[in-house]
């Protein structure tokens, strides 16, 4: 059963950390760039970090670059988001998402409209 499942989320306090997992089930994890999400309150959910297939490209967007992180270990079917220096305006469900592209590629792109598979988010408040 093909499945993705986000954790780590919670309350944080405003400068704090926390490290996002999202978990793959039955995908073959090196056909895909992971994507993350996040979706504020009363926003539509954005595209703020991704990693290639190969693992050496990341990118992030907007007020989370140079904060957060995208990382993954395809032997553990896992990845990854770390987050730091925590803002009020984190606050949002964070979901991943499967990109399908050549495994082993310098590629992500970001972009909802290519994520073939999505998990259901996790929460995170930012808060104190």
């Amino acid at each position: 059963q093909l499945q993705l499942v986000e954790s780590g989320g919670g309350l944080v306090n405003p400068g704090g950390s926390a490290r996002l997992s999202c978990a793959a089930t039955g995908f073959t994890l090196d056909d895909y760039a992971i994507n993350w999400f996040r979706q504020a309150p009363g926003k539509e959910r954005e595209g703020i970090a991704c990693i290639s297939s190969s693992g050496q490209i990341t990118h992030t967007t907007g007020s989370v670059k140079g904060r957060f992180t995208a990382s993954r270990d395809d032997a553990k079917s896992l990845a990854y988001l770390q987050m730091n220096n925590l803002k009020s305006e984190d606050t949002g469900v964070y979901y991943c998402g499967l990109e399908r592209v050549r495994p082993g590629s310098h590629y992500c792109s970001g972009h909802g409209g290519n994520v073939a598979y999505w998990g259901k988010g996790t929460q995170v408040t930012v808060s104190s």
